[in-house]
């Protein structure tokens, strides 16, 4: 057995025996374990894949045959197999392995998502070429059971139940999506999981069934008429799926004999696998708040994290959620709503205080937002906090539902701006550009954490819809705990650093790094914190306009539909000049992934490129002023 950095394709895994196939699978494990505790990554989800996605090399074709995995971040062992173990030390780097599938890496990775339930609606796309273009092949989804919680999954498995196509859904059910799982479907599939006396006949069934390849359709009816005695219909089935399971999804030679039984069928078929998430690693077996799900550096002996902040410095999600925490103990119609990410965006603290007002309603953002909704027609708060570039998904209902009717709902924008290691399916950059056309809108970030606690406080009595976006990282937040909040005017900036030959505007972290620039080079600049990305504050724009300086509107955000935007949209209203506007910020472009420092300066906005930046400006003067 080769190294598995020596890999090149998956073609050597159909000439293993099963012992050889288990072991394997244990040196992948061992590999992920020793790879991420160094690099980072998504340690748990991709622990608990192993077997299956070697079971699924075994068995089929690729690239031949379509394996779309959901997701993508549970894919580490497809990658292993397909030849990128000796990038592994570059996992999540600038310009190295992705932590999600990609198409430019591999001709195996048949799909990209770095967002939850597309698999199967993409899959589908797959099956109708291929009927429709006459070729052969198979085409097989590969879905968690927490993404089965987001509409788009019923969407297409509502559509292919009924199709009559040639289509495999593998379910890989592991009880958690990032943290454990909630709502009926989970209810459903624990009791799938559960029945004893199914669970009883059905290891009578997987034996008859492993005798002959002859008695399979004698087999397939005993084991309808096992369910049928036990087991009411089971969702799946009810769409149209020819329906497997619960298997162990860490038996190898179960999971390759289901697949390449249902290879053979020639309609829609459903594959159960049950896994345990962060399967081999103790730390992440026994995990249930998704601390292991997805991890930095860290002691693989000991399960200690690496780097770990210091006592005064704390993520922004947890000081957001201590925020919130904190406005909650004296207003009881605060309720937090989070699809499915408590761990995520820091909210164990909240639910500690009031597990009866957390809401967590799955990987579900569309209803998240219009159940918001409901709340706030019937005078509660909400604070719906979901990742910037998971907002994107409840465009509609953010415009239908809440701005039309001009309801009074908090949104914490967590992850606001670039995001490191995620690369381009989860940078923040979007939201601004499709927030700010929306009527009934308000948008801030605040620059450090006691303006992100006035900011708070703030739109929890404004009573009308507003966005608070923060960023991934840590703040210092010495005295935050004996913080007064303060309702802070809306539509207000302020003017953070005085100066005389140039203006920049900015918000958020862009303040503080901005005036340490100007502070350490000497810059004869004003500096003012744009807090309100919308309403602008007129009064002082205005102002800063008619001073006629060089404005540079310094922003971590697509430039299309920003700040910027803004500004000009207003200077042309007002008929004031435009000509020294000058925009930094993000290009029409998808930014990958990096450490912050290395997307700056690929983006033209590190400290190197802001100083050029400015000396361009004063050439640009000094040229004008010799004509």
């Amino acid at each position: 057995m080769s190294k598995l950095n020596e890999i090149k394709n998956p073609e050597f895994v159909k000439t293993l025996s099963i012992k050889e196939l288990e072991v394997l699978c244990q040196e992948i494990r061992d590999f992920l374990i020793d790879n991420i505790s160094q690099t980072g990554g998504h340690l748990a989800p991709n622990l608990g894949t192993v077997e299956l996605i070697v079971a699924l090399h075994k068995v089929f074709d690729s690239p031949k045959d379509k394996i779309i995995f959901d997701v993508g971040h549970q894919a580490y062992t497809h990658k292993i197999l397909t030849g990128r173990g000796e990038k592994f030390n570059t996992l999540r780097k600038h310009q190295g392995l992705s932590g999600f599938l990609k198409r430019n890496e591999s001709e195996h990775d048949i799909w990209e998502a770095g967002h939850s339930s597309t698999s199967i609606s993409a899959a589908t796309g797959f099956a109708y070429a291929r009927d429709l273009k006459g070729e052969d092949y198979h085409v097989v989804a590969v879905i968690g059971d927490g993404s089965l919680t987001s509409g788009l999954a019923y969407e297409a498995l509502n559509h292919l139940g009924q199709s009559g196509k040639k289509f495999i859904v593998v379910l890989n059910d592991n009880k958690m999506s990032i943290s454990q799982n909630v709502g009926a479907i989970n209810v459903m599939l624990n009791k799938m999981r559960v029945s004893r006396r199914y669970q009883k006949a059905k290891n009578i069934y997987l034996r008859v069934i492993k005798k002959e390849k002859h008695i399979f359709g004698l087999a397939k009816r005993v084991r309808d008429g096992i369910k049928s005695f036990f087991l009411q219909n089971n969702i799946f089935e009810e769409m149209g799926f020819e329906y497997y399971g619960p298997i162990d999804g860490h038996d190898l030679a179960t999971v390759i004999h289901f697949l390449n039984k249902v290879k053979t069928i020639d309609k829609p078929v459903l594959v159960h696998l049950v896994t345990k998430k962060g399967k081999g690693y103790k730390f992440a077996e026994n995990d249930d708040c998704g601390i292991w799900h997805g991890v930095g550096p860290f002691n693989k002996e000991t399960g200690e994290f690496l780097n770990k902040p210091k006592e005064n410095i704390k993520s922004w999600s947890k000081i957001i959620s201590e925020g919130v925490t904190r406005l909650a103990q004296d207003d009881k119609r605060i309720v937090v709503i989070t699809p499915a990410m408590k761990q995520g965006s820091a909210l164990e603290c909240f639910e500690a205080a009031f597990p009866d007002r957390i809401i967590d309603v799955g990987i579900a953002e569309e209803h998240a937002i219009t159940f918001a909704g409901g709340l706030a027609m019937c005078n509660m708060k909400p604070f719906v906090t979901i990742y910037s570039t998971f907002l994107q998904r409840a465009y509609d209902q953010i415009n239908h539902d809440l701005a039309r009717q001009n309801l009074p709902v908090v949104v914490g924008i967590d992850r606001a701006g670039l995001v490191d290691g995620d690369g381009e399916t989860h940078q923040g950059i979007f939201d601004i550009a499709f927030l700010r056309h929306i009527p009934n809108t308000i948008i801030m970030m605040p620059k450090d954490p006691r303006e992100a606690y006035n900011l708070l406080y703030t739109a929890f009595e404004s009573e009308k819809l507003c966005f608070i976006r923060y960023p991934r990282g840590n703040a210092v937040v010495d005295g935050l705990d004996s913080h007064v909040f303060i309702n802070v005017p809306l539509g207000s900036w302020t003017v953070e650093r005085e100066g005389n030959k140039l203006i920049f505007i900015t918000y958020g972290p862009g303040v503080d790094y901005i005036k340490s620039i100007c502070d350490k080079h000497n810059i004869d600049a004003k500096v003012i914190n744009a807090r309100f990305i919308k309403p602008l504050d007129e009064s002082l724009l205005k102002e800063l306009l008619n001073e006629q300086k060089p404005i540079i509107v310094f922003e971590e955000v697509v430039r299309t539909s920003s700040l910027n935007s803004a500004i000009l949209e207003f200077a042309q209203k007002e008929h004031l000049s435009i000509d020294k506007i000058y925009s930094m910020a993000i290009d029409d472009i998808y930014v990958g992934q990096g450490d912050r420092t290395l997307l700056y300066k690929d983006l033209h906005l590190d400290e190197e490129s802001i100083l050029k930046f400015i000396s361009n400006l004063k050439d640009e003067d000094n040229e004008k002023g010799t004509h």
